[in-house]
């Protein structure tokens, strides 16, 4: 997310999938879309068909790369280098679409005179190594602005000639004009005209009368510098004019149909809904008014200054919206007893002192300073990296509650470990609570698009089995009538919550949910009919401002909606609903020209209706309706009001895209190639080995190997089968799928093998600095060796499903991988890590035992108007 947030806006997809039969180039990287995300394939595939070209850049020979027309095998954890050589390209034979550039992007801002750039140290100005961190000379990542008579910070200066300098342009040339094709290619394992020819065509498939996609998932997201990979390719896309229009923009590639959902709405220990800061437990969030006067990137601020650049968009763009979005919020979850006078119960929020993601909060779990633990959705014993010290620090709590469909390992870790455990030392005292599937419950997803899309309930949950919406309900309200009387001002938050959400047969109402996330004018109890309703005085409720449209009244669910109109080329807009305000395509005003026109007819997606005076097309505009071409702000203009009439990157203070980010990343303004946090390589681009600002949490069962030494030579990739989910834990008990996928397995090359004296289908064991599993060897052309730096890198595929739970059980790969953090996402590193392997098998006190085979289930009577090929299986002694 902030690799997309920072540079354009939303932490989110600008396009959805079906717009990628738009592209004329499409480039999958850090993904292996054919296999992870097969249904959404078919839409590259339909590009293809109509003369689209797809290019897969990936450390393993996959299904999506058989389909592509181009592929590139590089090196794991090496994106940035690649990315790197293709905007060196663009830059130096000046491929970049100049109108837009200039235009749309800070490609013509000025930045700030302490900058120095990156020299072979591979560090920007203010690094300070006594704490690890970028604090030292606040303001050098910063615009130069001019200044106004009273010495207040006036506008950024810019240079639209781009000779400047100390332009972004010019300071992104100098910064990438050592990644020659060569240099990449001695890093990455690829051919020097590699990079050329995938930069070519992104070139050559840009433009006016041509857009390129990019298309990423956790091949990037999970990895120490993921965030400023997706930053990298987000700069190749403004560059190159393809971000808000039609078969352009950056996918993030869900794994999961609500995993957007999770992060608009976040099971995340850092953000409120709607992407809002979580407060700390500092003097700048002491109140809420210092809150949202220091707007969303207060905590973006460098050496705790107390004024910045930062401070801008509190000012102006659409994070000025800020106080309407938190005391809506704040009114939708405390009511009436959020008032003006008690700061509308902004005390009661949690303020944060602390790291408090995953995987630093099991490592204090392991320490000892966590005692309980509700689970729910996750399996965290097979799934989470080291999971041999997640298991340990499970085996430290006093008690844990689990929500699950089967006995998964986080269930069954105090037992079944196949290290050997005995259960009587094991203290913590567990409840396992059986969790109702998704076809036994109803709600709405939010997908890839950021579409929410309702779905029904099927069939009533067996037995005791519940949604985990029920039970997250029925629990707040056993607290509220536990703590109904309590007079302790701590429990103020949990007494004042409103938690009225039972539906007419008194159970909860999902819509009802839904209905408040939506939001309403508080007073007449009237539903919110956008974002443009809100306010911040107290008078209107919103769980969620991105969500603000999709619940317009009492009776309309727009997540339901069926409507399949074609707006366009691709604009389904009646179908379901997409946040915000069902807008398709973010960013689209970027699809016409400065002076509102489409850039080419071939690519026309909305425009500037000069006789009607609004913006108008096949998709929701994301620009203010009625704000012509050639407005300009005023000086002192705030708010959107600040925003120009040809900026269309509107969350933004100075509404463009930004190519380099001047604050909101930890690790610097520009993506630089770092090692991954363990290589066998040392870095030959820059002396810094890897990213200084990762974080790794400190603990005896987390050692980290020495860069570059040969206890550890080979590379580890973790990835999916299309035939298996995640850990395991929906899909290894299934006889169906087990049967398809029936056993965990090494992907190594046949070089790599000859070299270990493997033949395939022998056991192995790979290990790392965390521990070893054991495994058959799949022995594959897949996976060739590539030369880096002049000396072989083999790497070694390692499919993530497999624990010691369900009807198919083998290694879990998280043994191997490390506790790691990228600085700015809390993101692990598991797509890149060191290991060693060799022939043979591990001796384990407790091995795995697969449950037996489920029966295969016999329906008596066929489902009436479905067809002989679709009744369930089971059905198979009758011919069908």
């Amino acid at each position: 997310m902030p690799g997309l947030g920072t540079s354009v806006g939303f932490g989110a997809a600008s396009n959805h999938p079906r717009d990628l039969v738009n592209s004329d180039c499409i480039l999958i990287m850090g993904s292996n879309m054919a296999e992870s995300h097969p249904v959404g394939f078919h839409w590259p595939v339909l590009a293809q068909q109509r003369g689209g070209i797809v290019i897969h850049v990936d450390p393993r020979y996959t299904r999506t790369s058989a389909v592509a027309d181009v592929f590139v095998k590089i090196r794991a954890g090496t994106d940035i280098a690649f990315l790197g050589g293709i905007i060196r390209y663009i830059l130096e034979g000046e491929r970049y679409f100049r109108e837009y550039v200039v235009h749309y992007t800070n490609a013509a801002t000025l930045i700030a005179d302490e900058y120095r750039g990156v020299d072979d140290s591979g560090l920007f100005a203010g690094f300070d190594p006594t704490t690890g961190s970028y604090n030292l000379i606040p303001g050098a990542w910063e615009y130069a602005c001019e200044r106004r008579p009273d010495g207040t910070r006036g506008l950024p200066r810019t240079d639209p000639t781009l000779k400047d300098p100390a332009c972004v342009l010019q300071i992104l040339k100098r910064h990438y004009a050592h990644y020659t094709p060569e240099a990449v290619a001695r890093v990455c394992g690829c051919r020097p005209e590699d990079v050329v020819k995938v930069a070519e065509l992104l070139c050559r498939n840009s433009g006016r009368e041509r857009t390129s996609a990019v298309a990423y998932a956790l091949g990037w997201t999970q990895h120490s510098t993921g965030a400023q990979m997706i930053r990298a390719g987000t700069i190749i896309q403004l560059l190159l004019g393809n971000v808000g229009r039609p078969g352009g923009g950056v996918l993030a590639l869900r794994g999961h149909a609500c995993i957007q959902g999770s992060t608009d709405i976040p099971v995340l220990f850092d953000m409120l809904p709607g992407y809002l800061p979580q407060p700390r437990a500092v003097p700048g969030h002491a109140t809420l008014a210092q809150y949202l006067a220091n707007g969303k990137s207060y905590l973006s601020r460098r050496g705790d200054v107390a004024n910045g650049l930062w401070k801008e968009g509190a000012v102006r763009g659409g994070w000025s919206d800020m106080p309407k979005f938190a005391v809506s919020l704040l009114k939708a979850w405390y009511g009436d007893a959020a008032t003006p006078e008690n700061d509308y119960g902004y005390a009661w929020l949690p303020k944060l002192d602390e790291d408090l993601s995953e995987m630093s909060y099991f490592v204090k779990m392991h320490q000892g300073a966590i005692r309980g633990m509700f689970l729910m959705g996750q399996n965290p014993a097979a799934g989470s990296p080291n999971a041999r010290l997640h298991r340990h620090a499970l085996r430290r709590l006093d008690w844990l509650v689990i929500r699950d469909f089967f006995e998964t390992e986080s269930a069954n870790f105090w037992y079944a470990d196949p290290e050997g455990v005995d259960p009587k030392t094991v203290p913590t005292e567990i409840f396992f609570l059986p969790a109702a599937s998704v076809i036994e419950k109803e709600g709405s997803f939010t997908n890839t698009e950021r579409m929410l899309q309702w779905h029904e309930r099927a069939v009533p949950p067996p037995g005791d089995c519940r949604s985990d919406a029920w039970f997250v309900y029925d629990l707040g309200c056993r607290l509220k009538e536990l703590y109904r009387d309590s007079t302790h001002e701590r429990d103020a938050p949990l007494r004042h919550l409103t938690w009225d959400y039972k539906g007419i047969d008194g159970e909860l109402d999902p819509e009802r949910v839904l209905r408040e996330i939506n939001g309403y004018h508080v007073r007449e109890k009237r539903q919110l009919r956008g974002p443009v309703e809100l306010a911040s005085d107290g008078s209107t409720a919103c769980g969620c401002w991105l969500y603000c449209g999709v619940f317009p009244d009492e009776k309309t669910n727009l997540a339901r909606a069926k409507g399949d109109r074609l707006r366009g080329t691709s604009v389904y807009g009646e179908w379901a609903w997409a946040w915000p305000e069902n807008r398709r395509i973010l960013y689209n005003r970027a699809s016409a020209d400065p002076q509102g026109r489409p850039w080419s007819e071939r690519k026309k997606l909305v425009w500037w209706d000069d006789v009607a005076r609004r913006w108008t097309g096949h998709d929701v505009p994301d620009f203010e309706i009625d704000k012509p071409p050639d407005y300009r702000p005023a000086a002192n203009a705030r708010g959107i009001a600040a925003i120009a009439g040809d900026a269309p990157f509107r969350m933004h203070p100075d509404g463009r895209g930004w190519l380099y980010v001047p604050y909101g990343l930890k690790d610097g303004p520009l993506p630089i190639f770092y090692e991954p946090l363990e290589s066998p390589f040392r870095n030959t681009l820059v002396r810094q080995q890897s990213d200084p600002l990762t974080v790794v949490p400190s603990d005896p069962m987390n050692p980290i190997a020495t860069p570059g030494g040969d206890e550890y030579p080979l590379i580890a990739t973790s990835y999916r089968v299309t035939e298996h989910y995640l850990s395991g834990a929906m899909s290894r008990f299934d006889s169906w799928l087990c049967e398809l996928q029936p056993q965990m397995f090494v992907e190594i090359s046949f070089e790599l093998a000859g070299e270990r004296g493997v033949t395939n289908g022998d056991w192995v064991i790979v290990s790392s600095p965390r521990g070893a599993i054991e495994a058959r060897a799949l022995v594959t052309a897949r996976l060739k060796p590539v030369i880096v730096d002049g000396r072989p890198a083999h790497t070694v595929g390692l499919p993530i499903h497999w624990g010691f739970a369900g009807e198919s059980v083998g290694a879990s790969v998280n043994t191997l991988s490390p506790l790691s953090l990228d600085p700015n996402a809390d993101i692990h590193g598991a797509k890149s890590f060191v290991c060693q392997l060799r022939p043979g098998r591990l001796a384990q006190p407790n091995p795995p035992t697969p449950l037996p085979v489920a029966p295969i289930p016999v329906v008596d009577d066929p489902i009436p108007d479905t067809p002989d090929a679709a009744q369930p299986l089971g059905r198979i002694e009758r011919g069908w």
